[in-house]
């Protein structure tokens, strides 16, 4: 990771169990010609999802990176970390039309895979498609809204 804030970026992170995937990921974003922040894990040693999730569900939601990207053995966790951090709309995905309709109707700023559960084929068509999906707007922002209401006494990050 770079010392200086990318809001451009694709945000990626994973535990040893999808480090091989992360790996392919952050090989076709470069491709892409997509600025790529790496939060880890950097090997196959075992280490734990939450540590990696919870740095790239905070680099979106400070606006550090635009997007974020993360990989697990089975998605469920990552994607159960990246959502208790405010403003991250994380979206696990296992098929092209779930990626498409993350973004169109939820507004998803964070994908979430699961390496044991996706090949690298099919992982590739659905990040290029999350990528270039635009949020619909209209009706989807009222709920969108409603998602990123504040409850009594939340703070941002804390």
């Amino acid at each position: 990771m770079t010392n200086q804030a990318n809001s451009g970026a694709v945000a990626l992170g994973s535990d040893h169990a999808g480090f091989e995937l992360k790996q392919v990921i952050k090989d076709l974003l470069i491709e892409q010609g997509l600025s790529v922040e790496d939060f880890g894990t950097f090997s196959l040693d075992s280490c734990d999802y939450p540590d990696y999730a919870r740095k790239v569900a905070e680099a979106v939601s400070k606006g550090l990176c635009a997007r974020g990207i993360l990989v697990c053995g089975s998605g469920v966790g990552v994607s159960i970390v990246a959502n208790k951090v405010r403003k991250v709309r994380a979206a696990l995905v296992n098929e092209v039309e779930a990626a498409v309709l993350s973004r169109q109707h939820n507004d998803a700023n964070v994908l979430c895979l699961g390496a044991r559960t996706t090949s690298s084929a099919l992982a590739k068509e659905i990040i290029t498609a999350w990528l270039t999906t635009q949020f619909e707007g209209g009706r989807h922002q009222r709920r969108i809204d409603k998602i990123e209401q504040s409850r009594q006494g939340e703070t941002l990050f804390g």
